[in-house]
């Protein structure tokens, strides 16, 4: 039985992380931590196997470093902190893993995989994401990942990134792709945030028997 904490317990994707685990086999929701619960992380980790993580950028540096420190496997879905920063602690940290994934939802990621193919016969790009009013950082973690798997492909990522934050919204991306004649678009859509919960509920299960202390992307899981 794998023990779960949920830190951001009482966010949107905090209450869908809980819900999922408490419907999973072979894991226990141990604990919820989140300030609004008055519950602080760090005084629930021994409790733990692996924390997931859906907070904020300010708080989920720290988060992961107090994971890391307690011996606990780290699972983030929190994007717009430093993430070489972060890995610089988890590899120093010994002990424990910590998996990032900029986008938890299969086909996200699928859209990433099948940009980067793309992108090695038609390198001109664009990439517009949209996500909810409350999201906080801009562009998003998921855009930022993809334009990073084009460019390794080769390709040509224009800028700026487009983001759209409006209330409605879950989280969306398109990526459109220009040659002589011809476009192609990939588009990718959230409408529920239910769609993120199968790949968190993956990497709860995978993080303990990852080859490095760090890894990013939920492609290495697929």
């Amino acid at each position: 039985m794998i023990g779960v904490v949920a830190s951001g317990a009482a966010g949107r994707m905090g209450q869908a992380v809980c819900e999922a685990v408490e419907g999973a086999e072979g894991m226990d929701l141990v604990a919820k931590a989140d300030p609004a619960l008055g519950v602080e992380l760090a005084a629930v980790l021994g409790k733990a196997d692996v924390a997931v993580d859906f907070t904020t950028p300010d708080a989920a540096a720290g988060n992961v470093r107090a994971c890391l420190e307690a011996g606990v496997h780290a699972v983030v879905g929190t994007t717009g902190f430093d993430l070489e920063a972060l890995r610089e602690a988890a590899e120093a940290a010994g002990g424990a893993n910590c998996f990032v994934a900029p986008n938890f939802a299969i086909g996200a990621v699928l859209l990433m995989e099948a940009a980067r193919l793309i992108a090695r016969q038609m390198p001109e790009c664009e990439i517009v994401e949209l996500h909810h009013d409350r999201k906080l950082d801009a562009p998003s973690g998921t855009a930022k990942r993809t334009a990073e798997l084009i460019r390794e492909a080769g390709g040509n990522v224009h800028e700026p990134i487009h983001s759209v934050r409006l209330p409605g919204l879950v989280a969306h991306q398109e990526v459109i792709f220009g040659g002589e004649g011809q476009t192609l678009s990939l588009r990718h859509d959230s409408i529920d945030r239910r769609s993120f919960m199968p790949g968190v509920l993956l990497a709860v299960r995978r993080v303990a028997d990852l080859p490095d202390r760090f890894t990013v992307g939920l492609e290495k899981l697929l």
